[in-house]
């Protein structure tokens, strides 16, 4: 009996001895724990491989992006549109909506044909969509999250994602169409000069200017510019397969968003003087027409040419009251 019992001992001790050995077996292949063995590869070289940036292991630019995305890039960006917003409001409260002195003559001169108000339409609207839904991705998390919660935020952001991607390349056509159709008229000229020295719109008097003033020629290279480079950057995150890597991608997301807040910002001012900041200006790009008298004060050169055919044709312009 007592060697019978001897002999069992000796088998449970083999078993546990054994059992202790699988598990260290297999804390050695999964690795548990940095600096321990992986199979036949040691955990402190996968880390010292991480630490010299080996590739494919970690890509630390990610973490730069994001930090250059959700710091300087949104913060300042929130700065400037919202110091726009309060730059409008602070004209209107000091110089109100600027009046035809004259007042309307009731006589209408054509400003813009169809085809120049249907190319600004599109491009406006894509425009006010797109920026929409981007400044969503951009701030949303922000804004929506702490009011409608996660779940809500994770919807909304999915669909401003899904749009802004199908949208863009609508807006590419309406970049190339706009420069198409309105850069002849918007080209630098000599006398765009006295309007910068006299003021423009911020001060009363006869400010000379053709079709487009200084501010305006200045927006349209604007749109144009900024315009050119969200397609060109859209386009790569729209089908990132044609980048040349995770790095460029990552590039062409600030310089996407660095372009958008700008040319959001100044839209801003442009919205506010084509509708409530100056008297009859968004009547031509509804109707396609403006009264003579806004025509005059705010562009002399350009009413001057448009009168002149009137004038061959039979019959002088009567000049404003």
């Amino acid at each position: 009996m007592r060697c019978l019992l001897k002999h069992f001992g000796i088998v449970l001790l083999a078993v546990f001895v054994l059992s202790m050995a699988a598990d260290v077996a297999v804390a050695q292949q999964q690795g548990m724990v940095p600096g321990q063995s992986a199979g036949a590869v040691n955990d402190s070289e996968l880390w010292r491989s991480i630490r010299n940036g080996a590739e494919g292991l970690i890509q630390s630019e990610g973490d730069n992006w994001r930090a250059l995305r959700n710091g300087p890039v949104s913060t300042w960006g929130g700065y400037l549109m919202g110091l726009m917003v309060f730059a409008c409001i602070a004209f209107f409260l000091a110089r109100g909506r600027v009046r035809v002195e004259h007042g309307m003559s009731g006589r209408m001169v054509s400003r813009f044909s169809m085809t120049e108000r249907v190319v600004h339409w599109y491009v406006a609207v894509l425009f006010v969509l797109l920026a929409l839904t981007g400044l969503t991705l951009l701030f949303g998390k922000y804004v929506f999250i702490p009011v409608f919660g996660k779940a809500a935020f994770a919807v909304l952001a999915d669909l401003s994602k899904q749009s802004h991607n199908l949208l863009g390349p609508l807006f590419i056509l309406g970049v190339i169409a706009m420069f198409i159709v309105y850069v002849k008229e918007n080209m630098p000229r000599a006398i765009d000069m006295d309007w910068i020295t006299k003021g423009g719109i911020l001060f009363r008097g006869d400010v000379p200017s053709w079709k487009y003033n200084v501010a305006e020629k200045i927006w349209f290279w604007l749109a144009i510019i900024a315009g050119v480079a969200l397609s060109f950057t859209g386009v790569f995150m729209d089908f990132p397969f044609i980048s040349s890597g995770t790095e460029q991608l990552q590039l062409f997301s600030i310089i996407h968003a660095i372009g958008a807040v700008i040319v959001i910002a100044a839209a801003i001012g442009h919205i506010y003087i084509g509708t409530i900041g100056v008297e009859g200006a968004f009547d031509g790009m509804v109707t396609g027409e403006v009264d003579e008298n806004w025509a005059k004060e705010h562009h002399s050169l350009w009413a001057e040419e448009e009168a002149t055919p009137a004038a061959s044709e039979g019959g002088a312009v009567e000049p404003a009251e």
